[in-house]
């Protein structure tokens, strides 16, 4: 199987990336720099400039784009939208690393996490970012696509477990009771839907167990 990891240098592109060559893929790079993860083979180019040539002969191609200024967080749905757009019509699929402001937290599916009263205001920009390009692949026709939604609390240096529980539109919580899992958890969750390709054309979310 052969995997591009776009921002294959972020925090998250590289645990997916390391997850991704345990388990025997082909992992490329795609960074606007030199590589800095563990895949040995690298585009060298900006999501922007990216072309579907680029991207031709990939199997799955891992949306890790991430960003946390005014400037930049538009950058993520756009992103998505750009890399949807160059795969749209192939086999190939678009796996994306999501964002949990968009999970339901009722059985209706009317309210969102994001709607709620606890939610930061500071947030709200990169929660519509990611929900204007999960709206995309949505509403797209000839696209293969798995977008996959962290806990609320998305941990950085959080804790490598090994393990992790799946859950789908709504809002999922751990055994504890919380919405929490790590960078290193998630990447192993991310990898196995890459692999065993279960959640074609779907969000599904992740949490610890």
């Amino acid at each position: 199987m052969k995997v591009a990891v776009v921002c294959a240098n972020g925090k998250v592109g590289k645990l997916i990336v390391n997850e991704l060559l345990a388990k025997g893929a082909d992992v490329s790079a795609i960074v606007r720099g030199e590589n800095k993860s563990a895949a040995k083979k690298a585009v060298i180019k900006d999501v922007f400039s990216l072309e579907k040539e680029d991207l031709a002969g990939f199997d799955v191609v891992v949306d890790a784009l991430g960003a946390w200024t005014p400037e930049t967080i538009p950058e993520i749905g756009k992103a998505m939208i750009h890399l949807a757009d160059l795969l749209d019509g192939t086999s190939a699929r678009l796996v994306v690393v999501g964002g949990a402001g968009s999970l339901f937290v009722n059985p209706e599916h009317t309210l969102t996490v994001d709607q709620g009263p606890d939610f930061p205001d500071a947030w709200k920009p990169l929660s519509a970012s990611h929900g204007k390009g999960l709206d995309y692949l949505r509403a797209s026709k000839n696209l293969n696509w798995t977008y996959i939604s962290p806990a609320c609390d998305f941990q950085a240096d959080g804790e490598r477990t090994g393990t992790y529980k799946l859950g789908g539109e709504e809002l999922t919580f751990s055994e504890s009771g919380e919405s929490v899992i790590s960078y290193a958890d998630y990447a192993i969750a991310m990898a196995d839907e890459i692999v065993n390709a279960k959640h074609n054309k779907q969000r599904i979310s992740v949490v610890k167990k």
